[in-house]
């Protein structure tokens, strides 16, 4: 078994679940979507985790460790920039609504005066994926590329996941407060949690702890953000960048999950988090996004068949996922190196199967159907509050 933490009197997993989580896990790497990684259930104040797998492969093999340093890819966007932001919006330094170019001047032309803060955080400001005119060599270059970037649609009118969005928020934060994002993340959010491990560039001495990722020019590196982009930029850029572990991810989910706040540090306002966890996307528009959080797109794998609409998260291309849920008070993370050694790893099936088998292990959940579910909650209400505890998816 894993190990499991619980405060509670009575059974909190299933342990016939817990055990289909492990096989799942297993076969995945057997069959060579991913060489290892890091799981993580919690429900309430119990807890179920897990390493599996390898670590490394060459130039021998490495075991997994709970305390492996992963490079979490696009989880950066809702663990440091978005809540970044948002702290900034808490002190009046920065306004949602505002147009971008209030905060970055530059960025102008082909209708991009009317792109908003908020946009960019929903990825609805009609901005592309990535660059399309060439991969920049510099952070400089890449600020400049973001902000000649052309809107491939108008604001708000349809959704398209962008890394260059994210871009520009990092940035933002770099021009409203004068720091790098990544000392201001440090600051504000990973040294208040207690996210020991949780950095951009992590130091020489902690890289011999990272899961390498797919090897390029000269091999495998360890504690290099995989991110070509964010890799040119100098491994500290608003889409992708921080390197984490399990256990630090889950210290951010419990803060969210309490309303900002954990063991006595508040991160945000409780109406902050309720901001950012409801959809701030056009009511017409399919796709449903919080600030920085996914609810429901294309993205949404992590949510499995049973966790509610009003649950939330994140993916990494690297092979990270967290995803939360506050109506049962329950999150599940999974932090892979899946595109190490060559790529090819695919975890989308598994993070879907992680989702459904998340939801079914917690004994309040598992008798519940996704109908019955989504009907108790009221429409109004406030996804954080959660009920009593009842005993009977870049």
């Amino acid at each position: 078994w894993g190990a499991i933490a619980n405060t509670g009197t009575t059974e909190v997993f299933q342990k016939e679940v817990l055990a289909r989580i492990d096989a799942t896990m297993h076969a995945a790497i057997r069959e060579h979507r991913l060489p290892g990684g890091v799981f993580w259930l919690e429900h309430l104040e119990s807890s179920y985790h897990k390493a599996y797998g390898q670590r490394a492969l060459e130039p021998s093999n490495e075991v997994m460790t709970e305390e492996t340093l992963f490079d979490i890819a696009s989880l950066t966007k809702v663990v440091a920039t978005a809540p970044s932001i948002m702290i900034l919006m808490e002190t009046g330094q920065i306004d949602l609504q505002s147009p971008v170019h209030k905060y970055l001047p530059e960025f102008k032309g082909t209708n991009k005066e009317a792109v908003t803060l908020r946009q960019l955080l929903t990825h609805t400001s009609g901005l592309p994926s990535t660059f399309t005119g060439g991969m920049p060599d510099s952070y400089e270059s890449a600020l400049k590329a973001a902000c000649r970037e052309p809107l491939q649609a108008l604001p708000d009118r349809v959704f398209r996941y962008s890394d260059v969005g994210f871009i520009l928020l990092g940035e933002v934060v770099q021009r409203v407060t004068g720091k790098n994002l990544d000392a201001f993340a440090l600051i504000h959010i990973f040294q208040p949690l207690k996210m020991n491990s949780t950095c951009f560039r992590p130091a020489l001495a902690s890289r011999r702890t990272a899961a390498p990722t797919q090897a390029l020019n000269r091999g495998a590196e360890r504690g290099i953000v995989h991110d070509q982009k964010a890799r040119l930029m100098g491994g500290v850029a608003g889409h992708a960048g921080v390197f984490s572990t399990a256990a630090d991810l889950a210290r951010y989910a419990r803060m969210i999950l309490n309303e900002g706040e954990l063991e006595g540090v508040r991160i945000l306002r409780s109406e902050t988090v309720r901001l950012m966890i409801s959809s701030r996307t056009p009511a017409g528009m399919l796709e449903r996004r919080g600030l920085g959080w996914d609810i429901s797109s294309p993205y949404s794998r992590p949510r499995g068949d049973l966790f509610p609409p009003q649950s939330f998260g994140h993916t990494g291309f690297t092979g990270t996922s967290l995803w939360v849920d506050p109506i049962s008070h329950s999150f599940w993370i999974l932090l892979s190196n899946r595109v190490y050694p060559d790529g090819r790893g695919n975890i989308l099936a598994l993070q879907s199967k992680l989702g459904t088998l998340s939801a079914e292990a917690v004994n309040d959940l598992s008798d519940l159907s996704p109908p019955s579910r989504a009907s108790s909650v009221s429409a109004d209400a406030s996804p954080l509050r959660h009920p009593k505890r009842s005993h009977t998816l870049d």
